[in-house]
């Protein structure tokens, strides 16, 4: 049987599929499931200081879509090809309370072998420091730390960030980086032009890990009423993001250097994806929207089509990184095909 676990930095994970954070971790009975349904690590909902980013969560709206833009049901038998456009908020409890239900997590998560992660979304950096502070102390062995959530421009003035400029992003990962000794997790934007940049950026500034990369802003005019869907923009994901997921990790892992650990996010919707991902560089793999549409069923389903993809394949999930990646070539370094575009057109185009 293939030996799942992995090494990200400084930490070992029995597997790399990771819960990542969203509305079906606020509570208890979320966290547990994630926990027991096998996941590596589980990311609990994030946190800040701002009253206005958790007053979203509050004004909260999700559709779930097909491949025709209908809205569809939500539940174990949506197709693993569905689309999600939401609007969200962060975790409703005060830091004290949310510090406290993460560490009740975290003694379930010992005992399965689990790493449970705290996560923080930036809105005033001396706070997010003291809060990362605080969560060192509590000792929880990691932290991640969101500068890329989507929502910065649609959401109140500092409730949340997207950092799309790498000096920004270095000096905001350098302030929690130096401030706490345990193992940050920076995660970064999909809204930018250039995520290696960002990610050599955060590493540089001492990121033991990069998240690549969060959701993208989209917008869905209703055919029927004719305004937009969920009355605004939103965070929008699905299986078509994991090509863009994959490319950045390829050449975030070009940047980095094989030796950095990298974390993939976006468009995972089961066990082989997390192979896919794995192999254009991840060394884990974060899956959020498949498992708040389908259930923690999710978790435990792709860590046995990974098992079976590995075993097929005699390989340890360990070997399999970046193998994709490394084996790309540029535009320029592709062979020549004498006419072979002509191929894929229409008839009367040839």
């Amino acid at each position: 049987m293939a030996d799942l676990s992995v090494q990200l930095g400084r930490l070992r994970l029995k597997n790399p599929v990771i819960a990542a954070p969203a509305e079906h971790l606020i509570a208890e009975g979320g966290l547990a499931a994630a926990i027991r349904a096998g996941a590596g690590a589980v990311v609990v909902k994030s946190t800040n200081e701002s009253a206005a980013a958790k007053a979203q969560l509050r004004a909260a709206e999700y559709v779930a879509l097909n491949d025709r833009w209908e809205a569809v049901d939500w539940g174990p038998e949506a197709d693993p090809a569905t689309m999600i456009l939401s609007r969200s908020g962060l975790h409703p409890l005060g830091f004290e309370a949310w510090l406290d239900q993460c560490r009740a997590a975290d003694r379930l998560a010992h005992e399965a072998d689990c790493l449970l992660v705290p996560s923080l979304i930036n809105a005033d950096i001396a706070r997010a420091v003291e809060m990362a502070q605080a969560v060192e102390q509590a000792g929880f062995r990691a932290l991640e730390f969101n500068i890329g959530t989507p929502y910065a421009r649609e959401a109140a003035a500092g409730a949340v960030s997207t950092e799309t400029a790498a000096d920004r992003v270095g000096l905001l990962a350098r302030a929690v980086c130096e401030a706490v000794d345990i193992p940050v997790w920076i995660k970064l934007t999909g809204q930018s032009s250039d995520v290696p940049d960002l990610a050599v950026a955060a590493h540089e500034a001492g990121a033991e890990s990069v998240i690549v990369a969060g959701r993208l802003l989209g917008m869905l005019p209703d055919l029927d009423t004719q305004a937009p869907l969920i009355g605004t923009s939103g965070g929008y994901g699905g299986f078509w993001n994991l090509p863009l997921t994959c490319h950045w990790l390829t050449l975030c892992r070009a940047a980095l250097g094989p030796e950095r650990a990298l974390i993939g996010i976006n468009g995972v919707t089961g066990g082989l994806d997390v192979a896919r991902a794995m192999l254009a560089g991840a060394s884990a793999v974060g899956m959020a929207s498949a498992v708040m549409l389908r259930g923690f069923g999710v978790i435990e389903e792709s860590l046995a089509a990974l098992r079976a993809y590995l075993d097929g394949k005699g390989q340890a999930a360990s070997e399999i990184i970046g193998l994709a990646a490394d084996r790309r070539k540029t535009f320029a370094e592709m062979p020549e095909l004498q006419d072979h575009w002509k191929d894929f057109l229409p008839p009367e185009s040839r």
